[in-house]
Parts: structure tokens; C-alpha cells; sequence
């Protein structure tokens, strides 16, 4: 075995994952290209607004009301260690509107909603729909990629919004009800605390994220490989590619947003 064999096998990796990023970013420029020109596919975008928005609340809500209670336990707790027990509504609100909230509305949607469109699309090409699609004179960018990533692009950040919502709820029933907050108290410093950029952050990331999730989702599903085992492939893929895409994403986002 030569000696140089590792480093040409680390090598022909990193070859391979950038020509993929390549192959992706080419593929996402098109996909916005196509939202933009006619003709449009109304039913196939009203058809993924309730997939991706609709369907999506309860695991959103049930998510977010349970991070919020978690987290304002944790920061109750934390702060008794310095008797700054009184942060933690202003403490729950930055943290769920500005991180926790878009972030884990992100994943939830790329766990869900990419692996849905991801599985649905690369049946569609191994079963040759898409071949029939093309007969037909559609353009499968149009028909299959374009609604989906508009309404992604629309619908997760109001479920961002949501979340962020119910995640603030979660943490005033905990503070509340377990940690012995004054209700009218804790809701005015709640409001008082957050700022426009941290709504106009989280709803931004919302986006962003939202696009992403449904872009790789519809990449890995029309570059799926052949039979069951391309499907399952290209599921996988997808997720993977969208959750780590989100949280970096989300870290050059906040840089921007609150680097100062």
C-alpha cells in the first residue's frame, strides 16, 4: 500500500463534495430561475403550502412549547447561581426568537418535509413519471421544483413566527405556573426585551432555511439512483444535506445580523 494512498483517497472526498456543492448550487439557481417565469402550476403550489405549512404545526408547536418550558427551567436554575433568577423571560424570548426558535422549526422541516419531497420526487424518477413529464412538454424544474420551493420559501417563516410564538408561551406556562413568575410581570418584560432585528432575524433565517430544506429535497430526488435502494439513498442524502446546510446557514446568518 503507497504511502500517498490516504491522502489521494482524502483527495478524490473532497473532489467529490465539492463538485456536489457545485452540482447543487447549479441546480438551486435554476429552481429560482424557474419560480419567476411562467407559467405557474397553482394547484401543485397550493398542494405544498399545506404539506409544508399546514401539516407542519403540530410538530412546530409541540417542538417549540417544549423547548421553551425546557429552556426557561435551565435558565431558572442557572441563574440561581448568581440570583439572577428574573432574567428568564427576557432570557426565553432572545433565545427562542433569535436562535432556537428558527433553528428548530429548520431542522423539524428538513426532517420532515425534505425527506418527504426527496422520497415523493426520486419515486417519481424511478417509476419514470418524470420521463413522462417530460413527454408532455412540462419541465420537471417547473412542475416538481418551483412550487415546492415557493412555498417553502412562504410558509416556514410563519411557521418560524409560530414557533417562536409558542415557544415564548411554553417558557411564561413553566415560569408561571412552576417557578412562581408574576403573569403580567413576565409578559411585560418579555415585550420590552425583544427588538425589531431579532423578529426580522428569525423570520429571515425562517426563509432561508425554508429554502433550503425544500431545495435539497428536490436535488437529491431528481438525482436519485435507480430502484428501492436509490430512493432510500436519496432520502438520507437530503436530510443530511439540509440540516447541515441550516446550521450553517443559521451561523453566517447570525454573523450578519448581531456581529456587531
Amino acid at each position: 500500500m503507497s504511502l500517498t494512498a490516504p491522502i489521494a483517497a482524502i483527495g478524490r472526498q473532497t473532489l467529490a463534495f465539492m463538485a456536489l456543492i457545485g452540482r447543487a448550487a447549479i441546480f438551486a439557481s435554476q429552481g429560482l430561475s424557474h419560480i419567476v417565469r411562467p407559467p405557474f402550476y397553482g394547484r401543485e403550489f397550493l398542494v405544498a403550502l399545506l404539506q409544508i405549512g399546514w401539516l407542519s404545526l403540530p410538530v412546530v408547536g409541540l417542538t417549540a412549547f417544549f423547548t421553551g418550558g425546557a429552556l426557561a427551567l435551565q435558565i431558572y436554575d442557572g441563574g440561581a447561581r448568581f440570583s439572577a433568577e428574573a432574567v428568564v423571560p427576557q432570557i426565553v424570548a432572545i433565545g427562542m426568537v433569535r436562535e432556537l426558535g428558527p433553528v428548530l422549526v429548520g431542522l423539524m422541516i428538513a426532517a420532515r418535509v425534505t425527506s418527504s419531497i426527496a422520497a415523493e420526487i426520486a419515486t417519481m424518477k424511478v417509476t419514470e413519471q418524470i420521463d413522462a413529464l417530460v413527454t408532455l412538454s412540462t419541465h420537471p424544474m417547473k412542475y416538481l421544483t418551483a412550487p415546492r420551493v415557493l412555498a417553502a420559501l412562504i410558509v416556514v417563516p410563519l411557521l418560524v413566527g409560530i414557533g417562536d410564538i409558542i415557544g415564548i408561551f411554553g417558557g411564561f406556562v413553566v415560569g408561571t405556573g412552576q417557578l412562581g413568575f408574576n403573569a403580567a410581570t413576565y409578559i411585560k418584560n418579555t415585550a420590552d426585551f425583544l427588538q425589531f432585528t431579532d423578529i426580522l432575524s428569525s423570520l429571515a433565517k425562517g426563509c432561508v432555511f425554508g429554502g433550503i430544506a425544500a431545495m435539497m429535497g428536490c436535488y437529491f430526488g431528481m438525482n436519485s439512483g435507480r430502484g428501492a435502494q436509490g430512493v432510500g439513498q436519496a432520502t438520507k442524502g437530503s436530510v443530511q444535506a439540509a440540516a447541515v446546510l441550516i446550521l450553517a446557514a443559521n451561523f453566517l446568518l447570525t454573523s450578519l445580523f448581531f456581529s456587531s
